[in-house]
């Protein structure tokens, strides 16, 4: 009586199907919030085995908060998903949870690790810093140029 649940999130939405057995059992959507999320297993599917959604931006945020919510999440590879999403005539939202439901029920998928919230938060203070050092060399040498166009040689540095 193993349950397998397919999410195909989005920014605003979240695509939900759930497979028991090799069939369909449940279908929904809801607002892309993990908390909402982890509710509607505990009450369409008690008996979850596995949990998959692809990569994506929210992919960290909802690893995190469902695995914390006790929810058995498995973000997976979002370019191998694809290849075996885009087989579907119909592509939807719905379809496409569907397929990610049958990848976990069939065990066919890449899982790949998620990264903590430090590592994320490091991760993106160094990119923002490089991106700062970036654009203030960029605005300096532009500015330098400008003023070489009206004799004024301003010095590097």
């Amino acid at each position: 009586m193993k349950q397998y649940i397919g999410f195909d999130v989005s920014l605003k939405d979240t695509a939900i199907s759930i497979r028991q057995d090799g069939k369909r059992i449940w279908r929904g959507k809801c607002a892309s919030d993990p908390q909402i999320l982890a509710q509607i297993v505990r009450k369409h599917a008690p008996h979850a085995e596995r949990v998959v959604f692809e990569t994506g931006p929210l992919s960290t945020w909802f690893y995190h908060a469902l695995t914390a919510a006790g929810v058995p999440a498995i973000c997976i590879e979002a370019r191998h998903a694809q290849k075996i999403l885009n087989e579907t005539l119909n592509k939807t939202d719905a379809n496409d949870a569907d397929g990610l439901a049958q990848l976990a029920e069939a065990g066919f998928y890449k899982a790949v690790r998620v990264k903590s919230f430090d590592a994320m938060l490091t991760r993106t203070l160094v990119g923002a810093r490089n991106l700062l050092l970036t654009i203030s060399t960029q605005l300096s040498n532009q500015i330098r140029g400008v003023m070489k166009t009206f004799g004024i040689v301003v010095p590097k540095g």
